[in-house]
């Protein structure tokens, strides 16, 4: 099954955030999406969630515009993990998670066994197993975030799609959520994620869209798009990438952002 977009022009009514944009996301794969605030990578995740109807071109899911499915359907094939946020209702850790499964049974439906163990599953899976009666009121906002993550996971959606997901999470975890993911493409998962730290890309990104201004300014294998001539035009300030070799010998790139008039090699 797979996601795409076809000639996108997205945004709102009054004003059009982006155009022109394709894309594709199949099983097993992960694509992320960078750009400077403003440049639109919200307005464009929830076009390709159906949240906002395209403007112009279409949004394709499995060869059929996505506006033909059902919006049950549609949840069940696609899970999203926004920016996080204040709840204005303080259910526990486990039941927001447990809300990830309402695609499966109905808004109205009794938690299942299965509705129960995948909701235990992805709560451990991100390091919540014993906040999980919690209310959601009184974690951090890390916390919080994590939970967002891990109801999405309990939907067992095939297409996951991320908007800054590691924002408001400290380096250890967001050491764990970028293992998530790489764990989810290797069990077939197709994950789609915006963020503003491009070292995520370098690190598990198969495929790379950087967008300026609601334009795709370059797009491709993360490993020939993310350099330091793409990003330090995306961000407007020199930036170089380098290669450093962990203690066990893997080389690994790295984003090195310069001193303002250095020049770039």
């Amino acid at each position: 099954m797979t996601l795409a977009a076809r000639n996108l022009r997205f945004g709102f009514r009054d004003r059009v955030v982006g155009e022109g944009l394709d894309l594709t996301l199949a099983p097993g794969e992960i694509v992320c999406v960078l750009g400077p605030n403003g440049s639109g990578k919200t307005t464009l995740l929830r076009t390709l969630l159906g949240l906002l109807a395209p403007l112009g071109g279409e949004v394709l899911l499995d060869g059929k515009r996505l506006e033909q499915w059902p919006v049950r359907d549609r949840a069940a094939r696609i899970a999203y993990v926004p920016q996080a946020s204040e709840s204005y209702f303080d259910f526990s850790l486990r039941e927001t998670v447990e809300m990830g499964r309402t695609a499966h049974r109905g808004v109205f439906g009794s938690a299942t066994v299965r509705d129960r163990e995948q909701t235990a599953l992805a709560l451990q899976r991100m390091g919540l197993a014993k906040l999980a009666e919690r209310p959601i009121q009184r974690v951090s906002g890390g916390e919080r975030q994590l939970t967002l993550i891990a109801r999405a996971l309990a939907t067992e959606a095939p297409h996951l799609l991320m908007d800054e997901p590691a924002a408001s999470l400290d380096f250890g975890n967001q050491a764990l959520i970028l293992d998530e993911l790489s764990q989810l493409r290797g069990a077939g998962s197709a994950v789609l994620f915006s963020t503003h730290h491009p070292d995520h890309a370098l690190r598990i990104a198969d495929r790379a869209i950087l967008i300026k201004a609601g334009r795709v300014m370059a797009a491709g294998a993360a490993s020939a798009v993310l350099n330091p001539e793409n990003l330090s035009a995306l961000y407007g300030r020199p930036i170089d990438v380098a290669t450093v070799t962990s203690p066990d010998g893997t080389p690994r790139r790295v984003c090195v952002p310069l001193a303002t008039g250095h020049r770039v090699s």
